[in-house]
């Protein structure tokens, strides 16, 4: 896995993705604080809304951002971004009210709608090789649940020498590390589009989300993505309840939990790239959806129990579960994105996915909060459960069966009219057809 890091231009980008998700990692624990100084005991209320906040600029800038990606340098998009975000961090240390925080944070995660779809879009052309390409997803993954075990230690540590308000300093090095990065890694240059862009703003915002909808694959992922928020955010939003609430543990029992989840995520991220190689995408990312819904029975069967000291270890190893199975959806994703868009509209297709993902989290997020509390965990977990399992096969039905191997060639040059060109047009929209081995299937799953 670790053979791609020998890519100089991945290499670069990849430890900006690290050092900016250590940055955000210590600023969402001293958000945590900060919150609490301004707001007491209604810190609760304030981060939820913060993370309401959050997905909104997600969900609505992204759009916007693959509407004009193709319009603007890569790398300066990407660096805009970086300092920006540095200098958000810069500046909640000073705030002392509620609706600065807000504020502040929606400018924030803006500038992560940016950068995020637009860096996920670079990578495919950085190695274009799909087996390398593979193994950068699954480092990603890594990369993403080690900050969820590290950031909160490092916080911890430098806690004890330091007040909270420090590390934001740490988050303004890591985004400003992240820029110095990007601007020294070699892009390559994007793919120029092969028709002059029409329409408007908003038509060319809604590109990507109609590209969605158009491709099975890519209406199957938006149902996978469904199911990953379900589960996710029963883990997010309760996970302190279960600890605290339900088990009578200690508040040290909570990170453990959570760090459950995470293992259970980087075993399966760790084994994937040589699975990937003998088993299809589809596959794979079906049975991880499918999953999810064996896993909320055992989660109802702990919830349902009144005692036992089974029940601790039995919340460890289905948060682990939880974790994989999300993992075995997610990590792949970008590989789905890759074959499913044409080379110049991948940043788009990656600014749908990052929008209309959150878009999901937006909906589950306060459903599992919601139902927790005025309901109780048991019905938390049986409608998101259920919402789990209809997603799941909601995406085995949108996902085709009989998918080939998707074709090694460009069309570029050809002429309109080129029966290539026609033929990859019509994989493109989802349509098959058998009169040209080579290109059946090209944006599929072997």
């Amino acid at each position: 896995m670790l053979s791609v890091l020998r890519n100089r231009a991945y290499r670069r980008l990849f430890t900006a993705q690290v050092v900016a998700l250590i940055g955000t990692g210590l600023a969402t624990v001293a958000l945590g604080l900060l919150a609490y100084d301004i707001a007491g005991a209604d810190a609760g209320s304030v981060l939820g809304t913060a993370l309401a906040v959050k997905m909104v600029a997600y969900v609505t800038i992204a759009p916007a951002v693959g509407a004009v990606a193709d319009r603007l340098p890569r790398r300066a998009l990407m660096v805009a971004s970086d300092l920006t975000r540095a200098g958000v961090a810069l500046l909640l240390p000073f705030v002392d009210q509620v609706w600065q925080v807000y504020v502040l944070i929606f400018l924030l995660q803006a500038a992560s709608a940016a950068f995020t779809p637009t860096f996920q879009a670079v990578i495919p052309d950085v190695l274009p090789a799909e087996r390398d390409y593979t193994r950068a997803l699954s480092l990603s993954r890594l990369a993403y649940d080690l900050e969820s075990l590290f950031s909160p230690a490092l916080a911890a540590a430098l806690l004890s020498l330091i007040t909270y308000n420090w590390l934001f300093l740490g988050t303004v090095f890591g985004f400003v590390a992240s820029a110095s990065l990007v601007v020294s890694a070699a892009l390559p240059k994007p793919v120029a589009p092969t028709a002059p862009r029409t329409g408007g703003v908003y038509a060319r915002a809604i590109a990507g989300t109609r590209l969605f909808l158009g491709v099975p694959q890519l209406r199957a992922l938006l149902a996978l993505d469904l199911a990953v928020a379900a589960a996710g955010a029963m883990v997010t939003v309760n996970t302190v309840v279960y600890v605290r609430d339900q088990l009578g543990r200690s508040a040290a029992d909570v990170p453990l939990a959570l760090g459950a989840y995470g293992a259970g995520s980087m075993v399966v991220a760790l084994l994937l790239p040589r699975l990937l190689d003998r088993i299809p995408d589809r596959t794979v990312m079906l049975r991880g959806a499918l999953l999810l819904t064996a896993i909320f029975v055992a989660l109802g069967t702990i919830t349902a129990a009144d005692s036992g000291s089974w029940r601790w270890p039995a919340l460890l190893a289905v948060w682990a579960a939880f974790g994989a199975a999300c993992s075995l959806v997610l990590t792949p994703t970008g590989r789905l994105i890759r074959r499913a868009a044409p080379a110049e509209r991948r940043t788009a297709a990656f600014a749908a996915q990052f929008s209309l993902s959150h878009g999901c989290w937006l909906l589950t997020y306060p459903l599992a909060g919601w139902l927790g509390a005025a309901a109780g965990l048991g019905s938390a977990v049986l409608v998101l459960g259920a919402v789990a399992s209809a997603a799941g096969l909601l995406a085995v039905r949108l996902w085709p069966v009989r998918e080939s191997a998707p074709v090694e060639h460009e069309h570029a040059g050809l002429p309109a009219g080129h029966p290539h060109l026609r033929d990859a047009i019509r994989v493109r929209s989802g349509w098959r057809h058998s009169h040209h081995p080579l290109l059946d299937g090209l944006h599929g799953h072997r």
